[in-house]
Order: structure tokens, then sequence, then C-alpha cells
């Protein structure tokens, strides 16, 4: 039943013993009904309803107060649940009964499951079903177990909730601005059930390897998050040698894309520095893996999407750690020669090289977020007289770090400048800085606690990230960088160039192929006072899409997110997509897991054979 009236002169028939599906249309909340939700009792589903609500605009109040009772529904059904054993409307006697009754050694909750309802994008909501948190790899085989026995039940592992498109969710994502409670039996609706992969602990770090494994290593629990791992390893003077640049996320989240940052060009991405897999399969089933064993798993897995199975340790390759590094950014307003010397640099010998290489793009204007001034250390500004006239609307910079140790200060400046002397930046519009290793790598979490306090953080981030294939960089540039940035723009927009060989082929990873292709970055917020709507900011990025796709400039979505199977098929490309498939028919033949990603659909145990033929 959909609850939303066609006009404002429409009234919608609430019945209350019936299963929901609302849907929101936009419109502007106010101060008010943000108010209301901080202060109710019951505020996490009413706040995720407002949230909603705050993101929009345009619907008539009559429509807007009516949203609010089905709101205010959702929260009745939400609270009388936690004050009784009865079972969820949206699930079966069968399937509560099932859950019910897993011998965990973590804990599993029918009640408020709304913590696992939307993730960092604030774009798509599905409520689950049940929470399950894991306390050994054991919780995870049980739930997967029973949930692939149940033909009405998917599952997904979620981390730090960090997908922007719902990727994560235990069940299908919603369209955009859409609350999911429960459907009809006769929608064939999928009650989603999220393993919060956190509760799974472990670290244990061997500075001098093992026998099998010559150098460093850490293994970690698939729920740690990334800075616990970087932690724990620099107790031993040691450190992951590929990062992305937020770290705030778990392991097994980000080996499920690739893990892409600013030391992709020289190590190559997270993926590519993993050791040993340790993963419970759609059928519940622990197997350790390797380049050298189960290695058809190991490959899947490692970008798989959640596809394949849930990653409940890694192995990861570790290096030395440096205690600082030398940080530098240098502006350019020709993007020509602002990726010429991208090129140059990532293609520098690894002792020649410098550590991490990224570039960016910002506004040709004074503004500290998003403008020329966004680039000085230490709150420094720019005199506007010192940016040149030429090019258009967009100013490019590179940033680059060398690492060093104390010892390597007599030497470190003539090292710098000898590795920045063939580039052609503007010359006054160089600044460099000198900070800890570690804070270097967790540099954005100072970002989020400011954000945060804000109240900036928890909004929507309509990202869109894509790799552009080299031979297409100028085309994007005057297409997309000249032509549709505009000076509302509001979030980072990153650039920079990667290589094919540090990717291993056989990972379920997608990349453009060329032997160079460029990371490109949107990452836009919406904010609920002002700026432009969140539904205009997701139809700019549709719009990128759809002039990439017109203008055929081969990019690929990273982190992709689409609708429909033949979309997934042109994703992957015809022979991709067949391994794709044979993987997932072999290691989840029920097609139980990672249902947010919208690739495969859920089909009943019986008929798993039959439409694991037709997917093919």
């Amino acid at each position: 039943m959909v609850l939303l009236p066609e006009s404002s002169k429409s009234t919608p028939q609430v019945h209350p013993d019936s299963n929901l599906l609302l849907t929101l249309e936009p419109y502007t909340a106010t101060s008010t009904l943000l108010e209301f939700a901080r202060k109710d009792a019951v505020g996490a589903v009413m706040r995720s309803c407002v949230r909603i609500l705050g993101s929009w605009t345009r619907l008539a109040w009559s429509s807007a107060s009516w949203t609010l009772v089905v709101c205010l529904l959702l929260v009745r059904d939400e609270t009388s649940e936690s004050q009784d054993a009865k079972a969820p409307s949206c699930l079966s006697r069968e399937d509560h009964a099932l859950l019910s009754s897993l011998p965990l050694d973590g804990s599993l909750t029918f009640s408020n499951t709304s913590s696992a309802a939307s993730d960092f994008g604030l774009i798509h909501f599905a409520l689950p079903a049940a929470i399950v948190y894991p306390k050994s790899v054991r919780d995870v085989q049980v739930a997967v177990s029973a949930v692939a026995s149940s033909p009405g039940l998917t599952l997904a592992a979620r981390g730090r909730g960090h997908s922007v498109h719902g990727q994560a969710q235990g069940s299908a994502a919603l369209k955009t601005g859409s609350w999911a409670v429960c459907q009809e039996e006769e929608n064939h609706a999928l009650n989603g059930v999220v393993i919060e992969m956190t509760s799974l602990k472990g670290i244990r770090v061997a500075p001098h390897g093992e026998p099998g494994f010559g150098q460093p290593f850490v293994d970690a629990a698939g729920g740690e998050l990334w800075i616990d791992v970087l932690k724990a390893t620099l107790k031993e003077g040691l450190a992951p040698r590929s990062w992305t640049d937020y770290l705030y996320l778990s392991i097994g989240g980000t080996l499920s894309n690739a893990g892409v940052g600013g030391q992709t060009f020289l190590v190559g991405p997270e993926i590519s520095n993993v050791l040993q897999l340790d993963v419970v399969t759609g059928l519940g089933h622990s197997v350790m893996c390797s380049q050298t064993k189960n290695a058809d798993l190991f490959h899947g897995v490692l970008g798989g999407l959640g596809q394949f199975g849930i990653i409940t340790s890694a192995r990861i390759v570790l290096e030395p750690a440096h205690e600082k590094v030398r940080w530098v950014r240098a502006m350019y307003t020709d993007f020509a020669t602002f990726t010429r010397d991208q090129e140059m640099l990532i293609s520098q010998p690894p002792g020649l090289a410098f550590d991490y290489i990224e570039g960016f793009v910002v506004l040709k204007n004074e503004d500290f977020n998003n403008g020329w001034n966004s680039v000085p250390f230490d709150g420094q500004t720019i005199d506007p007289s010192m940016i040149p006239d030429e090019g258009g609307s967009v100013l490019y910079y590179i940033e680059l770090v060398k690492k060093f140790n104390w010892n390597d200060m007599g030497t470190l400046n003539q090292t710098v400048e000898k590795m920045l002397a063939p580039l052609r930046f503007i010359p006054t519009l160089i600044f460099t800085t000198d900070v800890p290793y570690e804070k270097f790598l967790n540099r954005l979490h100072d970002v989020e606690v400011s954000l945060s306090s804000q109240g900036l953080w928890d909004v929507p981030h309509p990202w869109l990230n894509l790799f552009v294939p080299r031979s297409s960089i100028t085309s994007f540039d005057a297409l997309i960088f000249k032509h549709m940035i505009k000076g509302d723009f509001s979030g980072p927009i990153l650039i920079y160039p990667l290589k094919r060989e540090r990717w291993d082929s056989r990972s379920s990873a997608v990349i453009p192929d060329e032997s160079i292709f460029y990371l490109v970055a949107f990452l836009r917020i919406s904010l609920p006072s002002s700026g432009p709507l969140l539904s205009s900011l997701i139809a700019e990025n549709d719009k990128i899409m759809e002039v990439c796709h017109n203008a055929e400039l081969g990019c690929k979505m990273y982190l992709p997110e689409h609708v429909d199977p033949e979309s997934w098929k042109r994703h992957f490309g015809i022979k991709r997509w067949e391994t794709f498939a044979r993987r997932k028919r072999k290691y989840d033949p029920h097609f139980v897991l990672a249902p947010g990603q919208n690739i495969f659909p859920r089909i009943q145990p019986e008929h798993a054979s039959l439409h694991a033929t037709a997917v093919a």
C-alpha cells in the first residue's frame, strides 16, 4: 500500500492493520518537526522520517501533515514491538521462530532496527527485520545458514554503513526518499537481516611473518576498522601499504569494493595487498582462501560487492612505518599541464616516486570550502591577484606526500625540491607542511569532527565515483568540469591517475581497459537549510552519467549502483559478467547475500539451479 496524496486535495486512507510502504515526495520540514524528533522518546524512527522530510521541498502542507501521520504510525508500530514479544508484522511466524532460535554467541534483535535502515548516503532506506551482532565466526555461519534455508529472507553484512546507495542494507534498497517497512506478501517482498560486523573483533600483528608468509602482516577481523588496525600496527613500527582517504571504514567493507587512495598508483588498491581471507559463503561454509588455496573464491570476494561471501578475517601486508610526511599542494590553471604532471609523477620508479599522489578540482572563487582558499595549509589565504586569468571556471591542484624519518631531515628539502623540479605548477601557489605520519593518514577525522559539531556530517551524501580512461579525461574535463560544475557546488572533487598494472585482473573489481585511468569523485553533500535539493543533486549525477554514456567516454562506476540486471551486465562487460554470475551460482546459489546491491534477486532454494541457469 502506498500512502501518499496525489495532490494537496487528496486524503490518504490509513488502515492500522495494513503493511505499509511509505513513499515521500519533496517538501520542506520546519525546525519544529526536527525539534520534535529530537525530543521524542521513540525518536529513532521519527528522526529517520524527519531526515527524509528535511531533504525535500514543494509539497503542500496538507500532504506534509499526512506524511507526518504515517511517520507517527511507524513510530507506534516500532514501540509496540518493543513492548511485547510478538513477531514483527513483516516476518512470517516461521521466519521469526527460525531467527529467534539461532544458537548465537552474540545476540539478535527484532527491535530498534532503524540503526541499520540507512547508510552514509541517507538516500535509500530499508528497515531490516532483524539485526545480528556476531561474537564469533560461527555466529556468522549460523545466521547465513538460517537465512539460506528460508525462501523469504535475505542477509547483508554491514560494517560502518559507509555505502552511499543502500548497498549494505539487508533488502533491496528502495528508490530515493523511500522508507521501507513491509510490503504485502503477494508482492514477494523480502525480509532483510543485517549482520553488524563491527561486533566481530580481533587484530593480530605478526611483525616477522610466520612460516609460509615471510613478510610482516596483520590478521584483522572483517568488522575491525582501518584506524584501529593502523594503531595496532604502529606499535610494532609497521603499517599497511595501501589506504583509503578515510580510515573509519571496516576491513570487510573496503575489501568488498577495492579500497582506493593516494598510494594506489604505487602499491595497488587495498585488495592488491591481501595475503589471505577467511570467508563465510552464502551456503554458511567458513573457507580460508588465498592466491594458492581456493583461489577462485579469494579473487571473487575481493571487489565482489559482498555477493559471494562475508569476509570474517583478512591477512594484510605490512611495511615499515615512517615518523612524518612532507605534505605538498601545488596549483594549476591548465588541465593538460595538470594531468601531464600527474601522469609523469606516477610513472617514476618506486624509489624516486612520491609516496602519495592525488589531484583535486576547486572552484575559481575565494570560498574556504570549495574555492582556491581551501588549498593552503594552516588557515592561510590566497590573494586573488595571484590567480591567473586564463583557464575556465575551475582550478586544479596536485597533492603530494613524501614520507621521512628524523634522520632524513638533513637531505629532505633537497630531495623534495629535486622531485618537484620537472612540474609546471603556478610557482607562487605551492604550499607545504610537515605532519606526523599517523596524523596525515587520519587527516579526515578532524574534518568529520568539525562537520559533526556543525550538524553537517549526518546529512545526505549523493556521491558519485567514476573510473575514467586516460583517453577520455580531456573530454571529461571539457564536458563536465568546465561545463557542468557551477558556483554552488558543495563538496570536494577528486581526480588522480591510477595504473592498471597494480590491479589483479582476477579480482571482481571493474576498471577501464587502459594502462592508465583516473579516479574522479564528486563528493557532494545536501544541506537541509541551503543549496540545491537532494533530488537536484541526484539528477545532476544522472546527467553526468548520461553525458559520459552519450560521449562514449568508457567510464566505469566505482562503488557502483545500478537498478537492473542489464545495467549490471553492461557494467561488468560480457566476459566479466559470466565469471561474476558463475561465482554467484557456486558460492551463493540461493542468492541470499548483499541484496542491497540489486544485482541478483532472491530465489527459493528449490528453484536455485533453474534460476542460476537463467542468469548466466
